[in-house]
């Protein structure tokens, strides 16, 4: 034998089948040779006189070994011995008691124990075997039972090198954790807690259960670290209690997987991981109406721009479960857009797929893509997103937010698009910076789009061969929706990076507040909004309450089992350029109007001009290739009126315009 296996031989995790196997014919034959000698009433010498005795116990110890091992008796995990353990005992020593008389009585009448010389013997079997039945059972449930007892003694000696947690729940979910994490060598399970008390106090698997009021002392007595909490628990409504209780007495929260992902019906240690962010911040899962989407996109040919980003992705995902006929996916980043490629392609083998890097500023490529593949539907996500880089860039957030989105849209018109979906943002509410009012009038031009007689474009594309004319036959939708949780360049990503490099994490403002989304249920209620969509609406998402950033930068630091303030210090850096305090997601002049489903509404915006807005960006477009930033901005004012902005250089322009309203002065021009 090696020494490995003399270290498993050893171990009081791993008892060794064929040794449960053989104490388990010792129990019979001490149980029966026990039995014969009540019985008979005779003591141990005087028994050894009545011959063929020992081919009796003999025969009875080969029939059970023969029936132990038929009936799998040695091969459960000892110290997870149940109700069920038991009943296989009762029915194992059953049958082999009735086999054995039925093989005995067979014997005698074929003279095979004609030797016997007390002939009574084979008629008091039945006594024998009776009273063997409770021996026997009694001794094997009690050997079980030491195993278990000394594996937990074993275990309790060795708790030091083990976390203490209590797992929270007591039904049948938080019991099979128990049972799944007393075979991990990481955890010892203190006991459950539970927010009702009708259970306090009671024992489940040996060890208590708690009520939350009692987490402080439980901490305390019983040194618990963590609490485990089962992902399916994230929705219970008091989630979020539980969450702040822990995160005030500094213990732990981790998350572990339903048992269906557990490998072979144990629980991986790797699958037990501190809660995220993402999953605190989650709300009730959203219900979409998936038969009208698949209807709406399956058999479809698709396009999605910007299907690298982080929202671009999750359409992809999405739609390609609807299984559309084809789906461009067209962006300018190439690395991500190949990783976008290769989780497709594993992922939906089936499904075709075209992948074209290019830039939507680019007129010629994109009408060559309208022109080879027609698409029927667009998702329009490819946008600059980030305030204060368009701060700084203002010609880009025109070349690509506002003239992409135009070349686009008159790209879905000529060709014959049935829908266009537009990502909007809540940054285009009452803009504040260059980034929203280049949203806000992507979304003006979108809507003017809606409706009329396309003759007002003079664009060479529009007169090309394959080129629709007449009445519009395209769906413009627009959705709006705020900051999504973990997307790429997001505040997440970055709180997380400067909790893991010590900190500090750096906040703008201390009151400063954003609405957050999972990408997930964003791009859910996209899909419901193209279904319902009828043209010219932007559509507008509940999301939830605010949340305050400062609290956010805490609650990851006290996630990350840190203290704020004190491990990782706060810090505020003040408002970035364009940058302000709180989002809005409607306009103040605006109504909206309920849909069927409960987390979207309409935003009811009055459509401008088409041939004004068209004019205008235009205009714009021109400048942002010849001007300065100060002339494009003013521009966009002019375009927006309720744009101001914030922090920013280009307040002077909001000054001048107020100034010369008033008649105190006349309007600067900016060269």
């Amino acid at each position: 034998m090696s020494f490995k296996r003399k270290l498993v031989f050893f171990n009081y995790n791993i008892t060794p089948r064929w040794v449960i196997l053989l104490a388990d014919g010792l129990i019979s034959a001490f149980s029966f040779a026990t039995s014969v000698l009540l019985i008979t009433q005779r003591d141990i010498n005087e028994l050894f006189t009545i011959k063929g005795v020992f081919l009796i116990c003999a025969l009875y110890c080969l029939t059970s070994m023969i029936v132990f091992k038929a009936m799998h008796l040695h091969k459960g995990l000892i110290r997870y011995s149940n109700i069920h353990d038991t009943s296989r005992i009762f029915a194992s020593v059953f049958i082999s008691s009735v086999s054995f008389l039925l093989i005995s009585s067979f014997l005698y009448q074929q003279s095979f124990f004609a030797e016997f010389s007390d002939k009574k013997f084979i008629n008091i079997l039945p006594k024998i075997l009776f009273l063997n039945f409770f021996v026997a059972s009694t001794f094997l449930i009690l050997l079980r039972a030491s195993i278990k007892a000394m594996y937990y003694y074993l275990k309790t000696i060795a708790k030091t090198r083990k976390k203490n947690v209590i797992i929270y729940g007591t039904d049948r979910n938080s019991i099979f954790m128990k049972k799944a994490i007393d075979s991990v060598d990481d955890f010892n399970v203190v006991g459950f807690l539970n927010m009702s008390k009708a259970r306090t106090n009671a024992y489940i698997e040996q060890v208590p259960v708690y009520n939350l009021s009692q987490l402080k002392e439980v901490k305390n007595k019983k040194g618990i670290e963590s609490l485990i909490l089962m992902n399916e628990q994230l929705a219970s409504p008091d989630k979020q209690e539980i969450i702040n209780a822990c995160l005030e007495l500094n213990v732990h929260i981790l998350t572990a997987p339903p048992s269906t992902q557990w490998l072979y019906g144990r629980i991986n240690p790797a699958q037990i991981k501190q809660l995220n962010i993402e999953d605190l911040l989650q709300r009730d899962p959203i219900v979409i109406d998936c038969s009208r989407i698949s209807e709406d996109l399956c058999g479809k040919r698709v396009l999605i721009t910007g299907a690298a980003g982080s929202i671009g992705s999750e359409i992809v995902r999405q739609v390609m479960s609807f299984k559309p006929a084809l789906v461009i996916l067209v962006d300018q980043a190439e690395s991500p857009l190949h990783e976008v490629q290769l989780e497709m392609d594993e992922e939906f083998p089936n499904i075709k797929k075209v992948i074209h890097i290019c830039s939507i500023q680019n007129r010629t490529r994109m009408e060559a893509i309208f022109k080879d593949f027609s698409p029927q539907a667009i998702y329009h996500a490819a946008a600059y997103k980030h305030v204060p880089m368009m701060e700084l860039h203002p010609q880009e957030a025109v070349f690509t937010n506002i003239m992409g989105t135009k070349i686009l849209a008159d790209l879905a018109i000529a060709y014959g698009a049935e829908k266009f979906v537009m990502i909007s943002t809540d940054k285009a509410v009452n803009p504040t910076n260059v980034m929203g009012a280049s949203k806000r009038i992507a979304e003006m031009y979108v809507q003017s789009r809606n409706s009329g007689i396309d003759s007002f474009i003079k664009d060479d594309f529009l007169f090309s061969r394959n080129a629709s004319s007449g009445p519009i036959k395209t769906r413009f939708i627009t959705t709006r929706f705020g900051n999504v949780l973990d997307s790429n360049g997001s505040v997440i990503p970055r709180f997380r990076s400067q909790i893991k490099k010590g900190g500090p994490v750096t906040v703008t403002h201390p009151d400063i507040t954003r609405y957050f989304m999972t990408i997930k249920e964003a791009v859910q209620l996209v899909l419901e909004a193209g279904t319902m969509g009828k043209g010219g609406e932007i559509f507008v998402f509940d999301m939830g309450k605010p949340i305050k950033i400062r609290e956010l930068a805490r609650t990851m630091i006290s996630l990350a089992n840190l203290e704020p303030d004190k491990d990782i210090m706060i810090t505020y850096t003040g408002l970035r350029p364009g940058e302000k305090l709180y989002e809005e997601v409607l306009n103040e002049n605006e109504k909206t109007l309920p849909t069927h489903h409960i987390k979207i509404r309409i935003a009811k915006v009055v459509a401008k001009n088409p041939l004004k807005v068209a004019s205008e960006i235009e205009d714009l477009h021109e400048m942002a290739s010849n001007s300065s930033s100060f002339k494009i901005v003013k521009k966009m004012k002019e375009i927006v009126p309720e744009y101001k902005s914030n922090n920013s250089k280009y307040e002077i322009l909001d000054k001048q315009t107020a100034l010369a309203e008033s008649g105190l002065m006349e309007p600067v021009k900016m060269n």
